[in-house]
């Protein structure tokens, strides 16, 4: 499965560029406390992204893993450059990198996710990045979150997960400890509210 398959399907998932947020039963340490942005939802399934979790490796890291850079060159990136935030984007890949970003910029690879969002995931948006030709708004990601057919939507059936529009602020805000409060503040709930609420009928 991948994102160019679910989206050159055709059909536009009703989860497409929503929000998902785990509900405080979600029992599934992957996903615990997880807003999770959907970039492709068809009969196929779905994908999306973490973007709440961080992650330990840094920007710098990749670009000295990837070799586009050494050691040297890294160190004369302009600040903003070198703490670019990489966040873990779900429990599949983890190896594999992809950046989210504002569709101000496009390269033949980029697919877009919606009318403002584009992902990327070839090294052309990270050289763009270094040299400052990068897009206004980014965030790269290690992994994804993928569901099955139908899965995605029987979770959602069990009470696992509550979805909302997404915004640009939530995206790509670097501020992560309160991205999931603020996540249900956008829906008028908090979690102490789910939390009395969860186990009644």
């Amino acid at each position: 499965m991948s994102f160019s398959t679910l989206k050159t399907e055709g059909e536009r998932g009703f989860l497409d560029g929503q929000l998902l947020i785990a509900m405080p039963s979600m029992q599934d340490s992957n996903f615990a406390r997880t807003v999770v942005y959907i970039c492709a939802h068809s009969k196929a399934g779905a994908m999306g992204f973490i973007i709440n979790r961080s992650q330990d490796i840094s920007f710098c890291d990749v670009l000295g893993h990837l070799k586009l850079l050494d050691a040297t060159e890294i160190g004369t990136l302009p600040r903003d450059r070198r703490e670019f935030p990489i966040l873990a984007g779900g429990p599949v890949e983890t190896g594999r990198g992809f950046v989210l970003h504002s569709d101000d910029f496009s390269s033949e690879s980029s697919i877009p996710v919606s009318d403002e969002i584009s992902l990327t995931a070839t090294l052309d948006i990270i050289r763009a990045i270094c040299d400052g030709r990068g897009p206004a708004k980014a965030t790269m990601l290690l992994g994804y979150a993928g569901w099955g057919p139908g899965q995605l939507e029987e979770e959602m059936s069990n009470n696992g997960w509550l979805n909302c529009p997404a915004s640009d602020d939530l995206i790509f805000d670097r501020s992560l400890d309160n991205k999931y409060e603020r996540a249900l503040a956008s829906l008028g709930v908090s979690p102490e509210m789910l939390s009395s609420e969860a186990g009644h009928a």
